[in-house]
Order: structure tokens, then C-alpha cells, then sequence
């Protein structure tokens, strides 16, 4: 095992902020409370995963200030034309790329996400707010002749997408504490909307900055509010404030079940939880499929929907494979995320540690075999490889949200379909192999929103179609432009037409 970073290379944490709400641009509530006081039960107090340390605070909203956040908004009607929307964003996207050592500080010391994750990270963000003005000066409407039959008429129907009536509603987690957020705003802004956004209690302050980022570049306030609280206290607010249009949440099924038996006569988008598969055939190249498997693993400490959470290796080659991942495992060099030269911080907190160390260890008891890893310190857990996994146990047949590389070797093709299907979630996966009847297989066969070919489960553009099927998602599809799709009315209309 590769030992963790030491602190000589590493980079202090940022002055602790002490933020507020952002209500249509106004800070609101920053002195609530003593801001300095870990203690003070009306405020937040983020800490550093990694060290404890205080890295900021934030107030904890009221109803009547969540209520507020969504009066404004929905009193407040854009006029911004496209070329409008189009130069906000792109002033956003150049603000981000001059900041992005500022920022990525900002996300590692909320996150405990190493700074490597957090400046692409931040670069993801810069690309989203591109993606989102190159959209805004697209034409998305569309024509269609009606004298296609001989019961037709000489006129043409045309459609037009406009903003939503109502406010849209945004809730964001944790394990993107930047990017998740531009994903719900700056399609929402290209589309000409207003928003309320609630970002992660564990990550409030990335967010704030964003939102500022955005005021700084010309976005109307009364567009994007930013409250922050206790889930417990304004969570329901947010799903049922009677402004409330639409819901869009990226986080995991169990709330994201009750935001839909709660949300009511709105539309609801919902990004959830996975459990995505790896799978590595007999033709695979294994130094390349080892590569993926790892980084699909580890990267943003193994904490994104679509990181690789099974590996389904071929028996022919699941030996080889095991030792290849076993050695570029623990070549991954993990501890301070403050340190420039650390591949991978800590997960979210504590607790989290423990979930993925005791799943570890129940395996091990159940028959499985703990090859490197299952060391923690607080925060920090070590990369993990355990081979001898079957699909029944809890490791494997639930979400273990870390970096764990979960090993279980299939006979055929049939068998692997059948395994990777086999769970209740149906987010993304990855293939490796080079025969196109395998290949074609697994895209008609494989039950998820995506399936990456030679990639990462996690691969995409900010723009392209992202979501998932069964305890995933809904079907409906995130990225910059199937979320601007969501956040819209189509209108038809019909002239004349000679």
C-alpha cells in the first residue's frame, strides 16, 4: 500500500469564510449567530475532512427566508435576450479559469477532495458555463409543413421553448461540490429561469462561490438565490413552497424517493444513486482495463454516482487483472488533499469511513479476500482491493459510495449481463473488450443510462445526455442540453402558409 502524502508538500487552507444566504444577490444572515463559534446551534460549521480544522460557516435559513428566496424569485421576470444569457456565462466561464487555484482551495477544504480532483474539477465547471452559452444562441425550435396528407393544409406549425411559469427548485450533494451545482444553474440561467438552490450542508461554501461568480459577471440577482440550512428544517419547503415549478435533486434514492411521494403536481428530475459496473472480458487489453479500473475507483475518492463500484473480470483473465490493479493500487499515493502531489483526499467525513471499512470487513467474514487496503484514519481511507466478492453481499449489491475495488469473476457473457443487471440501480457501466458481437451485446442488453466502451462508467461531456434508469433516475436526462430541455415549455403555434 502505497503510504499516504506527507505535509511537507502541502498548501495551507484557505481563510475560513463565514458566509450568508444569497438571497437574489443580498447576503443575508452572515453575522447570525457568532461566526467563529463552532458551537453556535444557528449556524453550519464546515470542517476540513482531513485535519478537523474550521474552513467556514453558514446560516442556517428560516422558512420565511427559504419563503422569501422563492417570492422574489417568482415576482422577478427576465428579459435577458440570448446574446445576454450567452456573454454572462461566458464572463462566468473566464472568471473560473482565472480562479482556479482559489477556487479548487475552496472545494478541498470543504470536500476533502485532493487538488488534483478539485482543479479538474473546477475546469468542469469552466467547461459547463461554455457548453450553456454556445446553447443559449442555438435555435431550438423547430417547423413542420402540414400538407403532408391529403387532408392537409397549406400552413406550418411551429414551436418555440420558453422559461418555466414557476421558480426551479435545486438540491445538489456533496461529491461535486462545484460542478453539481453549475449543472443546475447554468442551464437554468441559459434558459432564462429563476432558481432557488440548496446546495449540501457538508459543502455550502462552493456553491456561494459560484453563485457570487455569476452576480460578478452580470446575472440578474433575483435569478439564483442560495439558501442554506438544515435539511430537517427547510428541506419540505423547497419541495412543496407553492412557487415551486419544477425539482431537480442529484443525491441518493432514499431521498430522492421521498422528493417524489412528497413533490406533488410539479415535474421532478432526479439524479441518483449506481452501482456501475466494470466489466472486463477475456479479449480485454489488461493493462489498459487495470488503468481504468483504478482510476474509475479512486478518482474524486471513489465518491461519484459513476465511479466503478464492481469489477466483473472474465475467470480466464480475473488473475492477471487482480494483480495489475492490486500493484497500480497501491502506487495511488492518498492523504493531505491539501498536498499538490496526493492523488486522492479523504472521503466526506468520518462516518462515511466507517461504512465502507465495515462493508470491507463483512465481506472478508462472508468469504472474500482483502487484498490491499481497509485502513482508515479518521477521514482518510485507504484504496481498497477485495477479490472473491459475490453479487449477494452488501459491498457489492448496495452503493458503497468510497474508493473500494470490488472484485467478481463471471464464465460468460450471459453470466455477466445477468450479474451486472442484477442490482437496483441502472446508472452507467464500462466494457472492455474488442469483439463487436460483445460490445453490441452489452449496449442492448446492459439495464442503465450508459454504457462507455473502453472508458470509465463515468465518461461524458458536460453537454451530452447523463442520467439513469430504475433506482437511478427517472429517464430523464441531465447534461447542458437535455437540462435545458427540462427546465422549458414547448409552445406550438401555427400561420399561415402559402
Amino acid at each position: 500500500m502505497a503510504e499516504p502524502s506527507t505535509p511537507a508538500a502541502s498548501l495551507p487552507l484557505p481563510v475560513p469564510r463565514h458566509e450568508g444566504l444569497r438571497i437574489a444577490g443580498q447576503i443575508v444572515g452572515a453575522d447570525r449567530g457568532e461566526p467563529g463559534n463552532p458551537d453556535d446551534p444557528r449556524r453550519i460549521t464546515v470542517r476540513h475532512p482531513y485535519s478537523g480544522a474550521v474552513v467556514g460557516s453558514v446560516p442556517k435559513a428560516s422558512l420565511a427566508e427559504v419563503r422569501l428566496a422563492f417570492d422574489t424569485a417568482k415576482a422577478y421576470k427576465s428579459t435577458l435576450s440570448r446574446a445576454d444569457r450567452a456573454a454572462i456565462l461566458n464572463r462566468a466561464g473566464a472568471l473560473v479559469r482565472d480562479r482556479v487555484d482559489d477556487l479548487a482551495a475552496i472545494i478541498s477544504a470543504e470536500s476533502g477532495l485532493c487538488l488534483k480532483d478539485s482543479r479538474y474539477e473546477t475546469g468542469r465547471v469552466a467547461d459547463v458555463l461554455v457548453f450553456g452559452a454556445i446553447e443559449c444562441l442555438r435555435d431550438d425550435g423547430q417547423s413542420f409543413a402540414c400538407d403532408l396528407t391529403p387532408h392537409g393544409k397549406k400552413r406550418r406549425v411551429h414551436t418555440l421553448r420558453e422559461p418555466l411559469l414557476g421558480v426551479i427548485s435545486a438540491i445538489t450533494p456533496f461529491n461535486h461540490p462545484m460542478n453539481q451545482v453549475a449543472h443546475k444553474v447554468v442551464p437554468a440561467v441559459a434558459t432564462n429561469n429563476r432558481m432557488v438552490l440548496k446546495p449540501s450542508e457538508k459543502v455550502p461554501l462552493s456553491a456561494l462561490a459560484f453563485a457570487d461568480l455569476l452576480y460578478e459577471a452580470g446575472l440578474p440577482p433575483a435569478m439564483l438565490s442560495v439558501v442554506t440550512g438544515d435539511p430537517a428544517e427547510i428541506a419540505d419547503e423547497l419541495l412543496t413552497n407553492p412557487a415551486v415549478d419544477l425539482i431537480t435533486f442529484t443525491g441518493g434514492v432514499a431521498i430522492g424517493k421521498y422528493i417524489a411521494a412528497k413533490a406533488g403536481y410539479r415535474r421532478i428530475v432526479l439524479e441518483l444513486g449506481g452501482n456501475d459496473p466494470l466489466i472486463v472480458m477475456d479479449d480485454a487489453d489488461l493493462d489498459e482495463a487495470s488503468t481504468l479500473a483504478v482510476q474509475g475507483s479512486y478518482k474524486n475518492s471513489g465518491q461519484r454516482c459513476t465511479a466503478v463500484k464492481r469489477m466483473l473480470v472474465h475467470q480466464a483473465v480475473a488473475a492477471r487483472f487482480t494483480e495489475l490493479v492490486v500493484e497500480k493500487t497501491r502506487a495511488w499515493k492518498f492523504g493531505n488533499p491539501m498536498d499538490a502531489t496526493t492523488d486522492m483526499g479523504t472521503v466526506i467525513s468520518e462516518q462515511a469511513a466507517r461504512q465502507f471499512e465495515a462493508r470491507v470487513n463483512e465481506a472478508v467474514a462472508q468469504g472474500a479476500r482483502l487484498l490491499c487496503g481497509n485502513q482508515r484514519d479518521g477521514a482518510l481511507y485507504a484504496p481498497t482491493v477485495v477479490d472473491n466478492v459475490r453479487p449477494e453481499m452488501t459491498l457489492v449489491r448496495e452503493e458503497t459510495f468510497g474508493p473500494v475495488s470490488p472484485i467478481i469473476t463471471f464464465a460468460s457473457i450471459d453470466e455477466a449481463i445477468a450479474i451486472s443487471n442484477g442490482t437496483a440501480y441502472g446508472l452507467s457501466s464500462a466494457v472492455c473488450s474488442n469483439r463487436l458481437d460483445h460490445i453490441m451485446r452489452f449496449v442492448a442488453e446492459l439495464q442503465v443510462g450508459t454504457v462507455n466502451v473502453r472508458e470509465v462508467p463515468g465518461y461524458r461531456l458536460e453537454l451530452t445526455p447523463f442520467g439513469g434508469i430504475k433506482d437511478s433516475g427517472l429517464g430523464y436526462k441531465e447534461g447542458v442540453q437535455e437540462a435545458m430541455k427540462s427546465f422549458t415549455n414547448t409552445k406550438t403555434y401555427s400561420l399561415p402558409w402559402t
